[in-house]
């Protein structure tokens, strides 16, 4: 689905979402069907580095995701939210909709004193995510959120999440191992973890996009993933696990927020039980990611209000 789809499909759910929000103190609901083929994730890890273009990431030696996401379904060509920022673009990925409707509109977005309220409010004026989503709709769900970059996890209840974690100073590795922990220690419970590294968008803007310490900066943060994926093979767990590759937007020179292709099109991908091996998606979004965790759980409902799809053909 298309930008332009998924807003034409927001103004055909405002209205509902928006009186069912207004009548329960939570987001209207929309019924959804379960995972396509009874595929159900027993958990799924989310590898999401800040300010990945394309090329950047087809240029950096990444021998990690490329041996993972070889074995799935991978787009280089999904569109981001505009505008192309950090913080309404995470948002978006996670919330399933865009600034339109979650009213993240930009790096200064201050929850007290929005400038665009949401459309749908949980308690204490959080937008609801597909964590507190998760955690509503599917008994034992377990979810983590590790992150390096401090205003990212503002918009989010934080009683959706079983842990999360913040490492100073660009730190992306002692969170890696905080995640593998986490996996492990809750192997027979289904879990969400959110797995973040923001230093990939500060090389990017301190030395330039496509630059050599741009470049360096993806190898540094795959070699990193590659600890939790051999991590989980140890623990026995790889095989039951989905992982998807996700980032918020791209750059020029040493900056991003416009709307030319090298900061909208960004990479995104998802492999595990019951997803195509070796396919290329072509036409997606990152607000589709939403949904798509709640397909991989099960989850019977999703918010009227979310503006995101589920891309079908990523599954077998």
């Amino acid at each position: 689905m298309s930008v332009s789809a998924s807003r034409r499909d927001f103004l055909r759910l405002s209205a509902l979402a928006g009186a069912a929000g207004a009548a329960l103190g939570a987001p209207g609901l929309a019924r959804a069907a379960g995972a396509a083929g009874g595929v159900l994730a027993r958990r799924v890890v989310l590898l999401s580095l800040d300010g990945i273009r394309p090329d950047g990431l087809k240029e950096a030696k990444t021998p990690n995701l490329d041996a993972l996401f070889a074995d799935g379904v991978f787009s280089n060509t999904t569109r981001d939210v505009m505008p192309s920022m950090t913080l309404p673009n995470w948002t978006s990925i996670l919330t399933g909709c865009g600034p339109e409707q979650h009213g993240v509109t930009s790096n200064g977005w201050d929850r007290a004193k929005p400038a665009l309220a949401s459309v749908a409010r949980a308690a204490g004026g959080y937008v609801p995510s597909v964590f507190s989503e998760l955690k509503r709709q599917i008994d034992g769900m377990r979810t983590a959120f590790y992150w390096n970059w401090k205003p990212l996890i503002g918009p989010y209840d934080p009683t959706s999440f079983d842990e999360s974690a913040f490492e100073e100073n660009d730190g992306y590795k002692g969170n890696c191992a905080k995640a593998l922990a986490f996996l492990k220690a809750n192997r027979d419970a289904p879990t969400l973890v959110f797995l973040y590294d923001v230093h990939t968008d500060h090389a990017g803007h301190g030395h330039g996009w496509m630059s050599e310490p741009y470049i360096k900066s993806i190898e540094e943060s795959d070699a990193a993933f590659g600890t939790v994926i051999q991590g989980l093979k140890d623990a026995g767990l790889f095989d039951t696990t989905h992982f998807l590759f996700l980032t918020d937007h791209g750059g020029h020179d040493k900056g991003h927020g416009s709307a030319i292709p090298e900061d909208m099109i960004v990479p995104w991908g998802i492999v595990g039980p019951g997803i195509r091996k070796g396919h290329e998606l072509t036409l997606n979004d990152t607000v589709n990611t939403s949904p798509t965790l709640l397909r991989l759980f099960g989850a019977s409902e999703t918010p009227a209000h979310w503006t995101g799809r589920v891309p079908e053909e990523i599954f077998a």
